[in-house]
């Protein structure tokens, strides 16, 4: 999962985006309304954190103006401001949920997975593949019954290969789903990622399923499949 936070305030910033990598997920963070908004329209992330008080332009304007430009993801609006006609003027605005400052980091990011929940309402959550199986609540792998123990970058990247099994997933895919926009494209930290989840998931069995295509990238899918 990839998240937008749109904060202004350096430690703030810092803190929800440690926080929500720790987590397993991808963080982004844009430090004025101009680049948040053009951020979030872009339609690359799963959730945008938008702060209200920021230094050009207030939260409330950005909501309406990615609702009005058809932005449908999920933004939870984080500000001081708690007062009840505060927090009605940021649903009127189009903002799927309000947090007031200050927080407890747990409170976060429980709205946000309801959040993400709620947009995938008809989702399981469980994904399968062959004999590999993912419980994303619990966040635990077992592949015919034998638990595999995985790092939060490894998990993020095996539940991307299997919401997109027998697809072909270039490194840039890669790295826009599981890493954040400071990610180096000249780095190997992707193919050594890589090379770790599969000892990890194929090691042991006779059919691998996370296979290399050269000058591609990546693929998941069975020793079968064409």
């Amino acid at each position: 999962m990839r998240l937008l936070v749109v904060e202004d305030n350096p430690k703030m910033a810092d803190f929800i985006r440690q926080g929500f990598t720790e987590q397993g997920y991808a963080v982004d963070v844009a430090v004025t309304a101009h680049d948040g908004e053009a951020c979030a329209a872009s339609g690359n992330y799963d959730c945008v954190v938008l702060d209200v008080m920021l230094p050009d332009q207030d939260g409330f304007t950005i909501c309406r103006h990615l609702r009005r430009r058809g932005v449908r993801t999920p933004i939870l609006m984080l500000t001081a401001l708690g007062s009840t006609s505060d927090k009605v003027a940021g649903l009127e605005a189009g903002a799927d949920d309000y947090l007031a400052k200050p927080f407890e980091f747990v409170e976060l990011i429980a709205r946000v997975r309801a959040l993400l929940r709620r947009g995938q309402a008809q989702e399981a959550t469980t994904l399968k593949f062959e004999d590999l199986e993912m419980d994303l609540l619990a966040r635990q792998v077992t592949r015919a019954g034998h638990k595999i123990k995985l790092t939060t970058k490894e998990f993020s990247m095996l539940e991307m290969f299997i919401r997109n099994a027998n697809r072909v997933l270039s490194r840039t895919e890669i790295s826009e789903r599981v890493w954040d926009m400071n990610f180096d494209p000249e780095s190997n930290v992707i193919d050594v990622y890589v090379s770790s989840l599969r000892r990890k998931v194929d090691k042991g069995f006779s059919r691998p399923l996370i296979h290399t295509v050269i000058g591609t990238g990546y693929c998941m899918r069975s020793a079968t499949s064409s």
